[in-house]
């Protein structure tokens, strides 16, 4: 039986949700090992100007405690 944890993150990108996303996965597994999914929980939006500047992301990792 695996015992797992689930830790809430947030990412951002200049270019779009996906990006966010694949940056803060990216950048929390270089210290939580045995990532097992991440769950996009809230999607948000800085504006300036009338103009879209930052895309942000809030994660749900789940991973394994060992």
């Amino acid at each position: 039986m695996s015992v797992m944890k689930v830790i809430e993150i947030m990412g951002s990108s200049t270019t779009g949700w996906e990006d966010a996303t694949k940056k803060a996965v990216a950048t929390a597994s270089k210290s939580v090992k045995g990532i097992k999914s991440a769950w996009v929980k809230d999607q948000s939006v800085t504006v300036k100007s009338g103009n879209v500047k930052e895309f942000r992301v809030t994660l749900k990792l789940t991973f394994e405690v060992k």
